[in-house]
C-alpha cells in the first residue's frame, strides 16, 4: 500500500489519478488531495476516498469545507496547506500536479521531509532541476515522472546507466499545426489552437502542445531527471502518439515504450514502482493502429525547441525566464492580445533581455520567474 499525497486533484492528471486509486485500493491510499479553488468538486472527492487532510487555496473555502465535513477531515488552506500536506509523515510519496510554480516549494518540502515525488508539474523541474534533483540525492528519495514520455524513457532505461545512452527521444504528436505552413500561423485562432488532436488537457498545455514549447520544456526536464547534458535529448514527430518516447543506446539499440494515449498508465506505473500491477483500463490493438509513422520536427515552424535547448545550454536562471515568458505569452495570446506566431517571439526576446546567473539559489530563480513575467507583459497589444 502507498500512501499517496495528490496536489491538484481536480485537474486533468488529478481526475486520472483518482481512477488509478479507484482501481487499485489495495494499493494506492489518497492520503492528502490538494485543490485550486473548486471547492464542489474537492468537496466530492473528500466524501469518496476519505483522505486525512485536504487544502485549498482560498480560506474563505476552507471554512466551507469544514463546516460540511466536520472532525473528519483536516483541512488546510493556502500555501501553508500546501506544505503542510506534502509533508505529512504518514505519505510515501507526493504526486505534485499543481500548474505553475506553486508546486516547487511544497515539492521541495517533500524532498526533504524524505518523501519521494512524482512530478506532472513541468515547472517544477525546468525552473530548479539542478536544486530539485540535488536535494533529492542529498536526502535518499526518488524523483519519479508522470509525463508519458518521461515514464516511457524511465520504462526503457530500466536502471541502465547514462553512459549506455547515446539519445533520448522524446515523441511529439506534432499538435493541430503539424502541416499548416507558416505563413498561416498569423491566423491562427485561440480555438483552433486549443483543437489538440490526441489529448483532452488544460488550456496552457494545450497551447504549448500546439507550439511545441512543451517538448521545449520536457526537453529540459529530460536533462534533469536522466542526468544527461541537453546535446543528447532529441524530439521526433509521431503522429499516433502510440510511442511515447525511445532511448537509443550506445550500440544503436532503440528501445520503446507503446500504448494507447492515456494518462492512467504512467500515473500508476510512478505509483506503484518498481512493481507492475495488474490493470484493465488501457487497451493498446496494434492492427487497429495500423502503422506507426516519424518525422522531423521544423524548426522554423517551431522554433520553441532551440530556444528550449539555449536555455539548457546556457543553464543557471535562463530556463526559468523561458519558461515564465510562455506562460504569459500563451495567456496573453488566449487573451487575443498577441497573434499565435508572436509567442515564441515573446519568449526569444525576453530572454535576450535577461542576464543568466549560474546555479542559482531558489529565491533567485524566483526573482527571475517574476521579472521574466513582467518583461513578457510588456509586449500585449493595447
Amino acid at each position: 500500500m502507498k500512501n499517496v499525497v495528490l496536489l491538484g486533484c481536480t485537474g486533468s492528471i488529478g481526475a486520472s489519478t483518482l481512477k488509478v486509486a479507484g482501481d487499485l485500493p489495495d494499493r494506492v491510499r489518497l492520503l492528502g488531495l490538494a485543490a485550486g479553488n473548486n471547492v464542489e468538486l474537492l468537496l466530492e472527492q473528500t466524501r469518496q476516498h476519505r483522505p486525512e487532510a485536504i487544502s485549498i487555496s482560498d480560506p474563505e473555502k476552507a471554512r466551507t469545507l469544514r463546516d460540511a465535513l466536520g472532525t473528519s477531515t483536516e483541512v488546510y488552506a493556502g500555501p501553508e496547506g500546501l506544505l503542510r500536506l506534502a509533508t505529512l509523515p504518514a505519505a510515501d510519496i507526493v504526486l505534485v500536479a499543481i500548474v505553475g510554480t506553486a508546486g516547487l516549494h511544497p515539492a521541495l518540502a517533500a524532498i526533504r521531509a524524505g518523501k519521494d515525488i512524482a512530478v506532472a508539474s513541468k515547472e517544477i523541474l525546468v525552473m530548479a532541476g539542478e536544486i530539485v534533483m540535488r536535494e533529492a540525492e542529498k536526502n535518499g528519495v526518488r524523483v519519479l515522472a508522470v509525463d508519458s514520455e518521461h515514464s516511457a524513457i524511465f520504462q526503457c532505461l530500466d536502471g541502465k546507466p547514462a553512459a549506455s545512452v547515446r539519445r533520448l527521444w522524446l515523441t511529439a504528436s506534432g499538435g493541430p499545426f503539424r502541416t499548416t505552413p507558416k505563413a498561416e500561423f498569423a491566423s491562427i485562432t485561440v480555438e483552433r489552437a486549443l483543437k489538440h488532436p490526441s489529448w483532452v488537457m488544460g488550456r496552457k498545455i494545450t497551447i504549448d502542445s500546439a507550439t511545441l514549447f512543451n517538448k521545449g520544456l520536457e526537453m529540459i526536464e529530460a536533462r534533469w531527471l536522466f542526468g544527461l547534458d541537453i546535446g543528447r535529448v532529441g524530439v521526433i514527430v509521431h503522429p499516433q502518439s502510440v510511442v511515447h518516447s525511445m532511448v537509443e543506446f550506445v550500440d544503436g539499440s532503440i528501445l520503446a515504450q507503446l500504448s494507447t494515449p492515456d494518462m492512467c498508465l504512467p500515473i500508476q506505473y510512478a505509483l506503484t514502482y518498481p512493481d507492475r500491477v495488474p490493470s484493465e483500463r488501457v487497451q493498446t490493438r496494434l492492427p487497429q493502429i495500423g502503422s506507426l509513422t516519424f518525422e522531423e520536427p521544423d524548426p522554423e515552424r517551431f522554433p520553441a525547441l532551440n530556444l528550449a535547448r539555449h536555455a539548457a545550454q546556457v543553464g543557471g536562471t535562463l530556463p526559468a525566464v523561458f519558461n515564465a515568458a510562455n506562460e504569459i505569452a500563451v495567456d496573453i495570446f488566449c487573451n487575443r492580445q498577441i497573434r499565435f506566431d508572436q509567442i515564441p517571439d515573446v519568449v526569444a526576446q525576453v530572454m535576450r533581455q535577461h542576464t543568466p546567473q549560474p546555479h542559482p539559489t531558489l529565491d533567485q530563480i524566483l526573482a527571475a520567474d517574476a521579472w521574466a513575467r513582467e518583461a513578457a507583459l510588456r509586449h500585449r497589444a493595447p
